[in-house]
């Protein structure tokens, strides 16, 4: 279980950094027009601070808060969001391969982080639209972009 969690949020940070490296800082800053929404980098940030939070919070056996490693200012900053996407990457997986596949209070933090990771790739999907921003191939190929229904 552990090596196929480890794969997945591998996978889920490579769409990550893909999507970083195919924004501007101006996209990052950008809200959904005429909707109600958060900036780009925004959700980076949430996604961040997840990976933070959902481990600390099964160390502690309980939820300790949400922080994020960026600063709202640094959520149209490629550079912090891509540094801070490879740390808490390397992080979780760590704290993933040593996880007791007997402690299921961790597993289930470690499937809603996943779960969390997921739901945040659909709503930048959304911005990917929305915004009119070239998708990544690599978002093309995991989710089916453009394709003839």
């Amino acid at each position: 279980m552990n090596e196929l969690l480890r794969h997945r949020f591998t996978r889920a940070n490579s769409l990550y950094l893909d999507f970083v490296d195919a924004v501007s800082p101006e996209q990052l800053g950008s809200h959904l027009a005429d909707l109600p929404s958060d900036t780009v980098g925004h959700q980076l940030w949430c996604v961040l601070g997840a990976r933070e939070s959902y481990p600390r919070a099964a160390r502690a056996g309980e939820w300790q808060g949400f922080t994020s490693p960026v600063t709202a200012d640094e959520t149209t900053d490629a550079a912090a969001l891509r540094a801070a996407l490879a740390q808490t990457s390397s992080d979780v997986d760590d704290w993933i391969a040593g996880l007791d596949a007997e402690d299921e209070a961790s597993l289930t933090y470690a499937l809603a982080l996943l779960e969390h990771e997921t739901q945040h790739h659909g709503q930048l999907i959304r911005y990917l639209y929305g915004l009119g921003i070239e998708r990544p191939e690599s978002w093309q190929r995991q989710y089916a972009l453009d394709e003839e229904f």
